[in-house]
């Protein structure tokens, strides 16, 4: 049921929200030249996929994860993308192609071996990453790997179809900060 719902709904906001889409993107290219952001992150059971999102931070930025970039990286354009959670719209395509759930645990880098150790500890390594969760809607972020991943399994562990429109409405209602930027 969850993963049908994705579909619909990935399909739905897609639709809905190119017009959207299309601004922000061409906006982006004014702000960094490279509206689009792709990264390889550590996907269901482990293996790689090519996230996709707004670009929020300038082009020479190092790939690492957001809470070990300076604030200073992220534009101004970025800073709204983030706060509003627009950044995140691109990942509906990689919701409709399977390699990412609506509501699941963030998909991490592969260089963030203390994470997937954790996650893969407590299980939470079997299910699709998702744009939003439980961690995402109480401000823990990939810097308590611990916290992270044990949030992480008990959601997947209580996760109904009642928790996952919940944590959708409260991330669209901005709920949550997203992924921290170091001050």
């Amino acid at each position: 049921m969850i993963r049908l719902l994705d579909v619909v709904l990935s399909i739905t906001g897609l639709v809905v929200g190119m017009p959207l889409m299309v601004v922000i993107a061409c906006v982006g290219l004014i702000d960094t030249g490279s509206p689009f952001f792709r990264q390889v992150r550590v996907g269901r059971g482990g293996k790689p996929f090519v996230l996709i999102k707004f670009r929020t931070m300038s082009r020479n930025t190092e790939s690492v994860a957001s809470h070990l970039v300076a604030s200073s990286a992220v534009t101004p354009f970025g800073h709204f993308l983030r706060r509003s959670k627009l950044d995140e719209l691109p990942q509906l395509w990689n919701v409709l192609k399977g390699e990412m759930s609506l509501v699941g645990p963030r998909p991490c880098l592969f260089s963030q071996q203390q994470l997937i150790d954790e996650r893969e500890r407590w299980g939470v390594l079997r299910a699709r990453p998702g744009i939003t969760g439980l961690a995402q809607i109480n401000n823990i972020d990939m810097s308590t790997p611990f916290v992270l991943a044990k949030t992480d399994a008990e959601m997947l562990e209580s996760l109904s179809l009642k928790s996952y429109l919940k944590y959708i409405f409260l991330t669209v209602l901005g709920k949550g900060a997203g992924d921290r930027v170091r001050r």
